[in-house]
């Protein structure tokens, strides 16, 4: 029995935060008490390796439902075949002011601007080291709202060093709308300085830890063709190990005459599918296989995230789709897999 279509107009009944709270309470209560196994179904392996790493399957949960890492076993224990929490900047800061999270059901879309709010990367990583989970466990870091973009090096540096020794990946999130100014390290010669300091970064640490940990960046939906090949071929240059194709859209063209419409923040769910596989498929053509493709954006149901593999992508992470269609969005994907 899936419980989620009943308890679906509950939680959309109450404030778009304060849902996303309860939500994550109820999970970890049902986790404790064995509750969640009786209720899910179990998800049959499909195992791929992607980035040298083994996935049990290849649907993630996408940053930013779990962003302290407070709730990685129950989230986990959904069938995911990898779960990225985050994202978690060097100090805990509180984000943008209230109202910030926005549903649109009758787009099957959010609109957030919570801007990186968390409690620091100290804090997750003292989850992590609680957590019993075993599997693949993505660490996305960001750099803080205070930290001006000319320093922003510093802090994705202090964020890789930290989570390098727990991380099974590490995300440069350079994508969200929700931070000044954050989306211009996706520009010109920015995106450069970044990335050759991030891999002379991990190449030390590497040779620190004696084990390597693969770096994906994540990009945005509002790229030009112009901005996709600048990307991949950068993407080339430094080694990256895997690109997350994509972030939320600041575009509102799908939903222009809805109400919500004119509130700043990333639009995900829907509305940003075609925009996500665009860009999925463009970064295909230039990266030839040189690095693998993970897709977000949009998947709401088993063809959409088809859409996204049949696109170039190895991998999909689910986020919005979740809050729209329960556990069972995970259960659909991987059986059509």
């Amino acid at each position: 029995m899936n419980p989620y279509p009943l308890l679906r107009p509950l939680l959309f009944a109450l404030d778009p935060e304060t849902a996303h709270e309860v939500t994550l309470k109820l999970l970890q209560a049902g986790h404790s008490t064995g509750l969640n196994r009786l209720l899910y179904p179990t998800i049959a392996d499909k195992p791929i390796t992607v980035m040298g790493l083994n996935f049990k399957n290849p649907v993630g949960l996408a940053a930013g439902l779990d962003k302290n890492g407070d709730y990685i076993d129950a989230v986990a224990a959904l069938g995911f075949g990898f779960v990225e929490i985050g994202t978690v900047t060097p100090r805990p800061q509180s984000g943008n002011p209230k109202p910030r999270l926005f549903r649109l059901p009758e787009h099957e879309a959010i609109i957030n601007r919570m801007g990186f709010n968390n409690l620091g990367i100290d804090h997750l990583l003292e989850q992590v080291q609680r957590c019993s989970y075993q599997g693949i466990l993505g660490i996305n870091i960001g750099k803080n709202a205070d930290t001006a973009i000319e320093n922003a090096t510093e802090d994705y540096s202090c964020g890789l060093r930290k989570a390098y020794p727990l991380a099974s990946y590490i995300t440069i999130n350079i994508s969200s709308p929700n931070t000044k100014n954050l989306r211009q390290l996706q520009q010109g010669d920015e995106i450069k300085k970044l990335l050759s300091a991030l891999k002379e970064e991990q190449l030390k640490l590497q040779q620190q830890h004696e084990r390597y940990v693969p770096l994906a960046v994540k990009i945005a939906p509002d790229l030009t063709d112009e901005e996709i090949t600048h990307i991949a071929t950068l993407l080339m240059e430094f080694s990256i190990d895997a690109v997350i194709a994509t972030n939320t859209t600041i575009a509102r063209d799908l939903i222009a005459n809805h109400p919500l419409a004119n509130e700043t923040g990333g639009l995900s769910g829907a509305p940003v599918k075609d925009k996500s596989t665009y860009v999925v498929r463009g970064l295909a053509a230039e990266l030839n296989g040189k690095l693998p493709i993970i897709a977000s954006g949009g998947i709401l149901n088993a063809k959409d995230a088809q859409e996204k593999l049949a696109a170039g992508a190895s991998l999909v992470q689910v986020y919005s789709g979740l809050i729209y269609r329960g556990q069972q969005l995970i259960a659909d994907i991987v059986k059509s897999i």
